[in-house]
């Protein structure tokens, strides 16, 4: 199977995913959840394909950005569809499957080999493999707090009706939210603490502004944690401190990747 074939599926599918949750969410419409669980299903399958193209090579492990970005959209996109079988979650397909088809596509086009990595030792790739679910999981809350600040506006501004209808109730999309985001708090800390134990200079400067980033990242994580179950914050505060801590989350991986690999390299 050549490279672009499984791109090719993926994007047909992610693209006829994304039009079937816009047609109903345009027209208001309960979610047809097993239609959407299987073209998206059949998408997954064929974006892993893609990802073992773009980082699994004959020296080792690629870990550019734009390859592992793209696998990081695969790891997102699993832990929705699958969290979506139980819980309505559908709308965040809307704000997912766009920037996944234009990363796959962007992955695939680009032959970019940065970085390598011949040999993972079981501490580095243990550190690895949270620090990519915690990235994912804080991913998700980001795009679930968007949605949690359009509902709480348009309640605010008593609009209650049109297109506001076809979210969750309220206190179901803060459930949520705060599900993903303790999960995502959980392995974020196990990630940092793997990584202190089995990264060689982990403060080295290649590393520091990701680090750095990343710690500040997890203490605004905790301190939304804390004023959640303590203060009770909720609503607009908990959505803005959500996406603050993923800013810095964001600037930790993907905004000191493009630098080192964009900018300066």
């Amino acid at each position: 199977m050549t490279p672009w074939l499984p791109t090719a599926i993926a994007t047909l599918f992610y693209t006829l995913a994304f039009a079937l949750r816009l047609f109903e969410f345009l027209q208001v419409r309960m979610t047809l959840k097993w239609p959407l669980v299987v073209l998206a299903g059949f998408a997954l399958s064929a974006h892993g394909i893609a990802v073992a193209h773009q980082v699994i090579e004959s020296a080792g492990i690629n870990l550019s950005l734009l390859p592992l970005s793209s696998t990081i959209f695969l790891v997102i996109n699993a832990i929705v569809v699958l969290s979506a079988i139980r819980n309505p979650l559908e709308n965040l397909y809307l704000l997912l499957f766009p920037p996944t088809v234009a990363m796959l596509l962007l992955a695939s086009a680009t032959n970019q080999h940065t970085r390598e990595l011949a040999a993972v030792s079981p501490g580095l790739g243990a550190h690895i493999l949270l620090s990519l679910l915690s990235y994912s999981l804080m991913t998700i809350a980001a795009l679930q707090a968007l949605l949690l600040t359009w509902q709480n506006r348009r309640l605010h501004d008593h609009q209650p009706g049109g297109r506001l209808r076809a979210l969750p109730p309220l206190l179901t999309m803060e459930l949520l939210l705060f599900r993903f985001l303790l999960a995502g708090f959980v392995l974020l800390t196990a990630g940092l603490l793997l990584g202190f134990v089995y990264v060689e200079d982990f403060f080295a400067q290649h590393l520091a502004h990701k680090t750095v980033f990343s710690l500040v990242a997890w203490m605004v994580y905790a301190v939304l944690l804390w004023g959640h179950y303590q203060r009770g914050w909720r609503g607009r505060v908990a959505s803005y401190w959500a996406l603050g801590g993923f800013c810095a989350l964001m600037l930790a991986f993907w905004g000191t990747k493009f630098v080192l690999e964009v900018l300066i390299a």
